[in-house]
């Protein structure tokens, strides 16, 4: 399995961003693809994710009504739109797919910075 995230940069609070994750094939053995992120000194949080054949989606407390999820299956590809940034937002994204049968695999990431 191999994701690749692009999408990130530098905005302004209040600005869209919008994160893609490429992954290497939608198998039956992937069950969801979701987004944690990792602020300067802080853990991994986990941000959103959406299973791959039912489309269901879950999002941290932080982002809901911010952010939203989807996915693309011709493009192999999940999207996170995110909208309303805020400073406290900025941290290197990083996209991850969890496969049926039990293994988790990590993105390189990708850093998003919201300037106040």
């Amino acid at each position: 399995v191999q994701l690749v995230e692009s999408g990130g940069g530098l905005v302004q609070s209040g600005a869209s961003l919008r994160l893609s994750c490429v992954a290497s094939g939608f198998t039956s053995d992937y069950y969801a693809i979701g987004w944690f992120r990792q602020a300067p000194g802080k853990g991994r949080e986990g941000v959103s994710c959406i299973t791959v054949q039912e489309g269901v989606t879950r999002y941290a407390d932080s982002v809901k009504g911010r952010f939203t999820i989807s996915r693309e299956h011709a493009k192999n590809t999940v999207y996170l739109q995110m909208n309303s940034l805020k400073p406290e937002d900025t941290a290197v994204y990083y996209c991850t797919c969890d496969t049926t049968y039990g293994s988790q695999y990590w993105g390189q990431g990708t850093q998003v910075t919201v300037s106040s």
